[in-house]
């Protein structure tokens, strides 16, 4: 598997992947990939080393006028069916947090309440439960976790 950025020829797989995680619910369209690009998103593709084809894919949105004040949003990760448990997402959000921290930004996310190897996930990655947004996906009327991971310091670096 290989990451790197997600161009734009990529979005067409990005949906198709989409659709088939949340199959109840409003999944991604090419526009809200195109417009997450277009907005400056740090987004990922993840590849499969012998075919090149997409089976996974992440985002992350940084906002803030300096270090310090930056915050960043995991949007979106995503990985095929057939190549999860691999470490994909995990790679993937590892990713994500790597640039977040470059910018020693705190981490904001929301994930479904019934995904727990998502959940757990996150955990292991030093996020917390911080909040419960009742009916968060739609149309399915799924509750989801606001969860936050903290901002890189320099104690937490040498620490952690």
């Amino acid at each position: 598997m290989k990451l790197e950025p997600l161009r734009r020829a990529d979005i067409p797989r990005c949906v198709e992947i989409e659709k088939i995680l949340f199959p109840g619910d409003d999944p991604w369209s090419a526009r809200a990939f195109h417009s997450e690009l277009d907005a400056g998103g740090y987004y990922l593709a993840a590849r499969d080393e012998e075919s090149g084809g997409v089976v996974g894919y992440a985002g992350l949105a940084v906002v803030g006028r300096r270090l310090g004040e930056f915050e960043a949003s995991v949007h979106t990760i995503g990985v095929d069916p057939d190549f999860q448990s691999q470490g994909i997402g995990t790679a993937l959000l590892r990713m994500l947090l790597a640039r977040a921290d470059e910018v020693l930004a705190p981490v904001f996310l929301e994930v479904r309440t019934d995904n727990a190897s998502a959940i757990a996930l996150y955990e292991r990655y030093g996020f917390a439960r911080v909040g419960l947004r009742r009916r968060y996906y739609q149309p399915s009327g799924a509750d989801a976790y606001t969860m936050t991971r903290p901002a890189r310091t320099e104690e937490r670096e040498v620490a952690g």
